[in-house]
């Protein structure tokens, strides 16, 4: 079997920049996800150091990195407590959905966009980063925090809510018919549906399927298991990251202990190749004309996910510290951003550009954020 010299080398010059970044960021107490999309900015076309070799194997493993970031999140919690959680934060749900998907749709109107183009740009504001916000959560020890089951009941449903987004832009976008539209959402549904009753009722008996004395027996079936879903769930419309989240929410106890401790290594690398691909794909001469627009759209939908985080942690009885750390967490955009710009983002018009830009700074700044907010109170008890 040949081996690619430029992508082994491509490669390991990049892994080692990421490292020394990490290194960095760690000893101060800063997640490393700003810089690694800085990295990918400047590593992608147009870059300083563009990577051609590394591209589609930094893309690959971007896909990988999403699935494995949701399954070692759902190994937090169990079916039955984040049912509960999810159910009692639908209000929350159309809070979010109605304060955040606003200012883009107001932003698409003033540009002059098509309808599809003003839908497009609302689900573009409206929708969080799960990727992003589930690393952050980690690297910020905050999983065990009090508003943590609300952000990620706000992230949950945004990922369920794509399952009916989608389909209707996708038919916009090709001027396909309204029943084409409204089969897809049923579909969609329906399977999503069905995935949470069979999690809720026969969940536990996943552990019995993957669990093996054998580590390495164990990681090639839990992670297996977890990419079949996480494909099961595209094919039906719906999110990848929903459905490697159900997987971890199958597994409980000592098992769950164990898969998060095999996991996380791997994780983590192929995490760090989801935010260089997120970079990797903005060519930076594309952004400068469209960042003031950009700026002042990532300012208004920051405070708007600002109230959408405040609004749920004080519905799950959090302090105003917790309400912060919230509506923070809330603010990095990313991965559904991107499908929906490339989803109808034609060679020409404002939309491609804008939204892109928008995305980028939002998942930078996003971090940065969560990392002010939290800095104060992360050796204290939470409230």
């Amino acid at each position: 079997m040949h081996t690619s010299i430029a992508l082994l080398l491509e490669l390991g010059i990049v892994l080692i920049v990421l490292g020394a970044v990490g290194s960095v960021t760690r000893r101060f107490g800063v997640s490393p996800i700003p810089l690694y999309l800085l990295v990918g900015l400047a590593v992608g076309e147009g870059g300083i150091a563009p990577l051609p070799a590394a591209r589609d194997f930094v893309e690959l493993g971007a896909s990988i990195g999403v699935v494995l970031l949701l399954l070692t999140l759902g190994l937090e919690f169990s079916i039955e407590e984040f049912t509960v959680t999810l159910r009692q934060h639908v209000p929350s749900g159309l809070v979010d959905m109605v304060v955040n998907a606003a200012p883009g749709a107001v932003a698409g109107w003033l540009l002059g966009l098509d309808v599809t183009g003003i839908v497009a740009l609302a689900g573009i504001t409206w929708v969080s980063s799960s990727t992003i916000v589930s690393r952050l959560l980690d690297d910020l020890h905050r999983l065990g925090n009090r508003e943590t089951p609300a952000v990620l009941s706000i992230l949950l449903l945004e990922d369920f809510a794509m399952a009916v987004y989608l389909p209707i832009l996708a038919v916009l976008a090709t001027g396909g018919t309204l029943l084409h539209g409204m089969a897809s959402v049923t579909v969609a549904v329906g399977v999503l549906l069905l995935a949470l009753g069979v999690s809720r009722r026969w969940g536990h008996r996943v552990g019995h399927l993957v669990e093996d004395g054998d580590t390495e027996q164990l990681l090639l079936r839990i992670v297996g298991l977890a990419l079949v879903i996480s494909a099961v769930a595209e094919l039906a419309g719906t999110s990848a990251a929903v459905g490697a989240f159900l997987v971890g929410l199958a597994l409980t106890g000592p098992l769950a202990d164990r898969v998060r401790s095999l996991v996380a290594p791997l994780r983590d690398l192929f995490a760090a190749a989801f935010f260089l691909a997120i970079g990797i794909a903005v060519p930076p001469a594309s952004l400068l004309p469209l960042l003031p627009a950009a700026l002042a759209l990532a300012v208004v939908t920051a405070l708007t996910k600002l109230a959408t985080g405040w609004y749920a942690a004080a519905r799950g009885g959090s302090g105003v510290r917790g309400r912060l750390r919230a509506g923070s967490v809330l603010v990095v955009r990313g991965e559904f951003s991107i499908v929906i710009v490339g989803l109808v983002a034609g060679p020409t018009g404002p939309l491609g550009p804008l939204a892109t830009c928008y995305v980028l700074l939002l998942a930078v700044t996003g971090p940065l954020l969560t990392w002010w907010v939290s800095r104060p109170v992360q050796s204290a008890r939470t409230p």
